[in-house]
């Protein structure tokens, strides 16, 4: 792997591509500390200090603290994202974005113009929301998040939190064009990992407090490899269907008769569930930080039922990130397109008949492996509650933000491997680090 990184200097194009992706994710860290006019920046600190286990404490974690700070990019990416995941379930039912979906690049770029549109107006509400919310937050000591409030705040905030999240927009799509891996999740890989240091520190001084025993840090230690090896072999493990392609002649020359596979990934739906599942259940907590609950004895009873922590709310976490592992898996991928895309091209699977029972034969294959993946990230996701609130570790280990960093980690890799391969060089592994099993 050492003799990987040393032959990415030799080459001009991937060395230049790297460089210009750490000099974007180097200024999107530099917007990060921009704040927003006309806030108290010690009443909205303390504010937020008051909000983990909250939707504010997971946005903030996307956010790479951005939102705490309440600085210029405040919204992050996630209004992009909700863009994206907008228009791919309209276009299960809005036939002429499925037909955009059909034609190749142009239909790409279509989608990609419309998405941007979608994250402007989502920006855009969002921005106004926040701008409303913080005018009646106040910190714990009663000092308001915003001394001086009304329309010229709330345009000035709109204005500023929208073009940031454009900002982004358009970061993460000139690192995607000229940088190398994903520019969308490296942004979210960045805002994850740049709480990373912080907690090591912490953990350090813990360790001399005498607060976490040096054994047991090497225990936990060992226990984070085993995980994040978990995670790399079940999201590069498949499910391979062999499929035939019959002979055919087309003129005086023959196409078909060779055999392949179609890879089924075990986990489809990606980090879509956790985060799904994490705004739905974290909803309640955070309509209960602008109530008083404590003067209602039930209400204050559910609040505590769905914190992290308590067995209710592990499971009908879990049963969400089960729902929505199936439901964002049956909208990304269509077992009927695909068998009829195979019977077109004079494919098949072996013993199965083309069409129909193909189709169901895929529905079934994906039906279970999904469950088994479903399976594997709820593990994942419950683990910082297991190792904070029943082991009592004071580090944050585990769940969406190891999934999305190990996943854009291996991304990014197998992007740089392939630049080195094609080039002639070896990869970071002999073998090949992202072949899949």
């Amino acid at each position: 792997m050492i003799g990987g990184f040393q032959n990415i200097p030799k080459i001009p194009e991937l060395k230049k591509r790297i460089l210009f992706t750490l000099m974007m994710l180097a200024v999107y860290r530099l917007g990060c500390h921009i704040p927003t006019p006309g806030i108290d920046g010690t009443a909205l600190a303390a504010f937020f200090n008051a909000q983990q286990g909250t939707l504010f404490g997971l946005f903030d974690m996307f956010s790479g603290g951005a939102l705490s700070q309440m600085s210029v990019m405040a919204l992050g990416i996630m209004p992009y994202i909700s863009a994206s995941i907008i228009i791919e379930l309209l276009s299960v039912v809005i036939p002429y974005l499925e037909k955009l979906k059909k034609e190749g690049e142009q239909g790409r770029k279509k989608i990609v113009q419309y998405t941007r549109y979608g994250t402007i107006v989502l920006s855009v509400i969002q921005g106004f929301g926040i701008a409303v919310g913080l005018e009646r937050m106040s910190s714990p000591g009663g000092a308001m998040v915003v001394p001086a409030g009304g329309w010229g705040f709330r345009l000035l905030a709109v204005v500023t939190l929208t073009a940031g999240t454009a900002f982004l927009m358009w970061l993460g799509e000139q690192i995607t064009e000229r940088g190398i891996g994903n520019g969308i999740s490296l942004i979210i890989f960045a805002g994850i990992v740049a709480g990373l240091p912080v907690a090591v520190v912490n953990t350090f001084r813990l360790m001399g407090t005498g607060e976490i025993a040096p054994f047991f840090m090497v225990l936990l230690l060992a226990f984070m490899i085993v995980v994040i090896g978990v995670i790399v072999f079940v999201e590069r493990g498949q499910r391979r269907i062999p499929v035939q392609y019959a002979k055919r002649v087309v003129g005086r020359r023959m196409y078909g008769g060779q055999s392949t596979h179609l890879p089924l990934k075990i986990n489809t739906a990606g980090v879509i569930p956790p985060i799904f599942a994490s705004s739905i259940i974290m909803f309640p907590a955070t309509i209960a930080n602008f109530l008083n609950v404590e003067k209602i004895p039930w209400l204050q009873a559910v609040v505590n039922t769905l914190s992290p922590g308590h067995i209710v709310y592990t499971l009908i976490y879990v049963a969400f990130i089960f729902f929505f592992c199936y439901f964002y898996t049956a909208v990304h991928f269509n077992p009927v397109d695909v068998a009829d895309n195979m019977k077109r091209y004079g494919g098949f699977i072996p013993g199965i008949r083309p069409g129909k029972n193909t189709a169901e034969y895929i529905d079934r294959v994906l039906t279970r492996i999904t469950f088994a993946g479903a399976i594997y990230v709820s593990l994942i996701c419950i683990l910082p509650e297991i190792l904070i609130y029943r082991l009592n570790v004071p580090f944050y280990f585990g769940g969406t933000a190891l999934l999305i960093v190990v996943g854009v980690a291996m991304d990014t890799t197998n992007q740089i491997e392939s630049h080195m391969l094609t080039r002639h060089y070896e990869g970071f592994m002999k073998k090949g680090f992202g072949r899949t099993r």
